[in-house]
């Protein structure tokens, strides 16, 4: 009697992306497609799938996502959902790496996450949820580091964008100076209307009303290390100024962008020489140490400073302090986004003519001393500024997927650089790597704009 042969392996493919049917896990998907690369060692991207609940859907999106061509015959489509933890653990054991999509975070991130942490699979999420965030390192970073597994979030516009621009400015401080304070302003722009989709709004929404789950993890957890910042912290000031070194109104925003600086910097503090890659070489050692000697921590915030941006800004914020903090405040919120938000968000999302005519600025406002020696003074004062800015496209749609899929590929290419396992901060994981020179060669750019000692003129770059 003829023996059984053995069923097959399923194919693991080096990423998965799941949430690929949602509007941004769509464009994710179209952004993935360009370096996929099956034959060729162009790209490390040879295998690709597309995860999420529908099947008919994941296949509209994947069609949209080739249009104009045709859809490609190598990417298979697999079902799995947030709420099936069997099938997220058989997404997981078919992935090298997984881009999780499916938003909001708190409600479809976690178990994803988890899922890779226990397969030992690297997972990048594009969450700007804090408590989501800082939830998944208490939950999973043990198990994260034990299997192998890097969980890195936040690997997006939210918070790359902030991390690089922030890395760059305080690797342009050149001994003996050091910046003390580092303000980033973030403009939009576009010469159609700027529009989000809804589930970035859903997001703040359910994020404001569970503020106080935040505040009690961060109570229950140990204290993280301090980073040691020259001379004194900035004063808060008002909430909407005008008088700052851009000449521009800005607002403070309270964004994930503050949150996720400042764990690395903590990071940082406690592994000063940054986290050593799991079979990294020599070469990479070498500039992985001089890379996080070059920099200098200080105190981060963000503001905003599209003018039309900032008074629906000012508007959703007072409709969702207002009704955010009870169930049917909240229902009127989330059924009404397009009202509440004077047309920031809407349910349908940006089309694709308002997605191309979009683009960013970030500006990176910095204030230290020339010379630190001078910070021991208690009547010594900041005597530099300096200003540097990060550009790129359409924040949500475009610069977001270029940069999660260009995280990916490190992955891919460069993992034996990168820590075994465990939940990470963008900047920590990537920082050193050439996420930047990447993100240089699609589309962004990052530059010095000025310096200026105090009692000197502007130096224009």
């Amino acid at each position: 009697m003829a023996q059984a042969q053995p069923e097959p392996e399923p194919e693991v493919f080096d990423v998965v992306i799941f949430g690929a049917s949602g509007f941004t896990g769509k464009y994710v998907v179209r952004e993935a497609l360009k370096f996929l690369s099956p034959s060729s060692s162009s790209s490390p991207l040879r295998s690709l799938a597309v995860a999420g609940r529908s099947r008919e859907r994941l296949a509209a999106a994947l069609r949209w996502a080739a249009s104009p061509a045709p859809p490609p015959d190598n990417v298979p489509i697999l079902t799995a959902d947030s709420s099936d933890p069997a099938s997220l653990a058989a997404l997981a054991a078919r992935a090298r790496v997984v881009l999780s999509c499916a938003g909001p975070f708190r409600l479809h991130g976690h178990a994803v996450a988890a899922a890779c942490a226990a397969a030992g699979v690297d997972c990048l999420d594009i969450a700007g949820e804090p408590e989501f965030m800082e939830r998944v390192e208490a939950d999973l970073h043990d198990v994260a580091a034990r299997n192998g597994a890097l969980i890195v979030s936040a690997c997006g516009f939210d918070s790359v964008t902030a991390e690089l621009g922030f890395l760059f400015h305080s690797r342009q401080w050149e001994p003996p100076s050091a910046p003390v304070s580092v303000e980033a302003y973030l403009s939009l722009q576009s010469s159609k209307r700027i529009v989000g989709n809804v589930a970035t709004y859903e997001s703040a929404v359910l994020g404001m009303a569970n503020a106080g789950e935040l505040q009690a993890l961060r109570r229950s957890r140990p204290r993280r290390p301090r980073p040691n910042i020259l001379g004194n912290a900035p004063l808060k000031g008002s909430l909407i100024e005008w008088c700052n070194p851009l000449g521009m109104w800005a607002m403070k925003i309270p964004t994930a962008d503050t949150t996720i600086v400042k764990r690395t910097l903590s990071t940082m503090t406690k592994h000063p020489e940054g986290l050593p890659g799991v079979k990294e070489s020599p070469k990479y050692t070498e500039h992985r140490r001089n890379f996080w000697s070059s920099i200098k921590p200080a105190h981060f915030g963000v503001k905003i400073t599209s003018l039309n941006i900032l008074l629906r800004f000012l508007v959703t914020g007072f409709f969702m302090s207002f009704l955010g903090n009870f169930s049917f405040g909240r229902s009127l919120l989330l059924r009404y986004p397009e009202f509440f938000t004077l047309g920031l968000f809407r349910k349908t999302g940006p089309t694709e003519e308002e997605v191309n005519n979009s683009s960013f600025n970030m500006w990176f406002v910095g204030s230290g001393f020339i010379d630190t020696s001078c910070a021991s003074e208690r009547i010594s004062k900041l005597d530099k500024e300096m200003i540097t800015k990060v550009s790129g496209p359409d924040a949500g749609y475009i610069a977001t997927q270029i940069i999660l899929v260009q995280c990916a590929l490190i992955l891919l290419s460069q993992r034996d650089n990168l820590p075994k396992g465990g939940v990470y901060t963008p900047g920590v994981i990537f920082g050193p790597t050439d996420l930047q020179q990447r993100l240089e060669e699609n589309g962004f750019s990052f530059e010095v704009f000025l310096t200026k000692t105090f009692g000197n003129a502007y130096l224009f770059h």
